[in-house]
């Protein structure tokens, strides 16, 4: 499947981070640099702009200036017999050489005190929208892409950003008013010829530079691409440590990532490599140009038409011109890599999420304290990787009632549980909650009202209060220790030397899969969710504490409606409503006597589990 993003390019798959065939933009990306920057929300920032813009220009006069400054000076000097003779016109136009010297340094400083704020506001602003646009892709993008690849990509490009103002604003733009001023100076003062030989030179330096550095695009792609691929290797086998340990399989991902980084290495040769021939064509180019610019100005001062403090206007002129000419090649080089960098950004902040809040969605109606309705009304969803999810599936729940899904893997009962969350919208039918059909509804309001326990419950590297308190941060330590208690979490955290204070770990792993899923019924039932859902919550407990947990449940849904995907059937024996699932269909639904009096798949399933009991 591809998928195209507001500029028309297309993705190969839905975790790409990255356009398959990017296409280079210099203008939309720099449309999208002033608005990153108009809203990044720098104090004073149009003052801010102003004032570093006019200092640019005030450097770059005194840089011009200041050569015709010390050439007035040596053309007052008096040769003589004995020697020179040094006036005080001299001195008055060294001094006024070396204030415009200090204030050509000296601009760029104030320049970069004033606008530093800006330039990092700029950066946090395309990292935090970068970020948060992230975080609201489907979940089928986040399933298929690689967790270290996307951080990369959202890294560089808020990096880039940065960079990109000083080099656009504040070095390259400059540099091309410098040599506007420079050129005229030396039409006025010197000859239309010296303007004419140092633009020439100039046409050939920029024709040099952006041919080599396009060729050169190809290789700083690879390096990124490179980079992310062993970024995306290690990052995948640190997160999953303990299934890379109990399979021994240390040696192979080390191997893999070996080879990653050998890409890498040769990909960076490459550049490295290409980037040499560069550096040596633009030095061969400027040189020359000045050795031209030198005896034009010789043969000047033989002639007769050219005093000897021009020839010294002339030099300083074409070296102040060069400097940073020959910082033309990096500055394009690092522009057009930090746009390569920024357009990825751009391109995942082109990704339209799946599930967005259609216009003029509402919140849900208050709680009335029954529970949810939900109902699923001939919904269809297939999968991409499967040819089935759920099809023609219906069935409600009344508010207060507990609905059962159970069915072999791949049956769709997981599809269900995310079309409830929302995590998914149904291609055929839809599900409603409350009477409302979830797509009209805001998804902030709907999460508020429902809650997952998973059957694997990820934690953040965080103390156990704040992992329990996630689902409601405002709350206090009394409500959040209240239900960890209810979680059967108690005598856990009383055991610990730091008590809800402890740290878990990555992911957790710090805590047994038992407490792990304790700790998720805690964060469940402190949200205190309308709708509650249920995916295996109680797999991954000992039987006396799976007893306990149900006890609980049981009491906390007095007032909610209950989702429940079970494999024990024991554990829902009690429900309202039993839904089998096989290949996305129902086959059955009843009571739990309804179904072992049928006679049908739900016994045949039972009769397994109690012989096995």
């Amino acid at each position: 499947m591809a998928f195209a993003d507001r500029g028309g390019r297309r993705h190969g798959h839905p975790g790409a981070v990255e356009p398959a065939d990017a296409r280079f933009d210099f203008w939309g990306s720099l449309r999208d640099l002033a608005g990153l920057v108009m809203r990044s929300g720098a104090p004073q920032l149009r003052a801010r702009i102003a004032a570093a813009l006019a200092l640019v220009l005030a450097g770059k006069a005194a840089s011009v200036w200041a050569p015709v400054m010390l050439a007035e000076g040596i053309n007052t000097l008096t040769p003589t017999a004995g020697g020179v003779v040094v006036g005080a016109g001299f001195a008055l136009f060294a001094i006024g050489f070396a204030a415009l010297r200090l204030l050509a340094a000296c601009a760029p400083f104030a320049r970069d005190a004033i606008f530093t704020r800006v330039s990092q506001s700029t950066l946090a602003r395309a990292a935090v929208e970068t970020f948060g646009h992230a975080l609201a892709l489907s979940l089928d993008f986040h399933q298929t892409k690689q967790t270290g690849a996307l951080a990369r990509v959202i890294e560089r490009g808020a990096r880039s950003t940065d960079f990109l103002i000083r080099s656009l604003i504040f070095s390259l733009g400059p540099t091309f008013i410098e040599l506007i001023l420079a050129m005229g100076v030396m039409t006025l003062r010197l000859d239309w010829r010296f303007a004419l030989t140092a633009f020439a030179t100039l046409v050939v330096y920029a024709a040099v530079t952006f041919k080599i550095t396009d060729w050169r695009l190809s290789h700083r792609r690879e390096v990124n691409e490179a980079e992310n691929r062993s970024a995306g290797l290690s990052n995948d086998a640190l997160i999953n440590y303990e299934t890379v340990k109990t399979f021994g399989a240390e040696a192979r991902v080390m191997g893999a990532y070996e080879a990653a980084m050998g890409v890498l290495v040769d990909s960076n040769a490459r550049a490295a490599g290409s980037l040499n021939l560069l550096n040596a064509a633009q030095a061969v180019v400027l040189n020359l140009g000045l050795a031209a610019l030198t005896v034009m100005a010789g043969y000047g001062v033989s002639g007769g038409t050219l005093r000897i403090g021009d020839v010294t206007l002339a030099i300083l002129l074409l070296s102040n011109l060069y400097a940073p000419l020959g910082m033309l090649g990096f500055q394009y080089r690092e522009i057009r890599q930090g746009l390569i960098d920024m357009e990825q950004m751009v391109a995942l902040k082109a990704r339209r999420p799946d599930i967005a809040d259609a216009p003029g969605a509402r919140d849900l109606p208050p709680a009335t304290g029954a529970g949810a309705a939900l109902a699923f009304e001939a919904v269809t969803f297939r999968h991409d990787a499967r040819s089935h999810g759920l099809v023609d599936v219906s069935f409600e729940a009344r508010p207060g009632q507990t609905i059962a899904l159970v069915g072999p893997s791949g049956a769709g009962k997981t599809t269900a549980v995310r079309l409830a969350m929302r995590l998914l919208d149904p291609q055929a039918g839809r599900v409603t909650i409350d009477g409302l059909d979830m797509r009209d509804v805001r998804q902030a309001s709907l999460r508020r009202a429902v809650a997952l326990v998973p059957q694997d419950v990820a934690l953040f590297n965080d103390t156990l209060l704040a992992n329990i308190a996630f689902a409601r941060p405002d709350t206090d330590a009394a409500a959040v220790r209240a239900a960890a208690d209810a979680a059967e979490l108690g005598g856990f955290i009383d055991s610990l030397p730091d008590g809800l204070s402890t740290r878990v770990g990555e992911r957790g792993l710090k805590l047994s899969g038992g407490e792990r899923q304790r700790v998720g019924i805690a964060r469940a039932l402190l949200a205190d969710p309308r709708l509650l859902i249920l995916d295996e919550a109680t797999s991954a407990l000992d039987g006396p504490t799976e007893a306990a947990i149900q006890d609980t449940l049981r009491r906390v849904k007095a007032g909610r409606t209950t989702l429940v995907i079970a494999h024990r059937l024991s554990t829902i024996a009690d429900a309202d409503q039993i839904i089998v699932l096989r290949r996305g269909r129902i086959v059955e639904n009843g009571t739990h006597d309804a179904l072992l009096a049928k006679g049908g798949e739900y016994a045949a399933l039972w009769r397994r589990q109690t012989r096995q009991a």
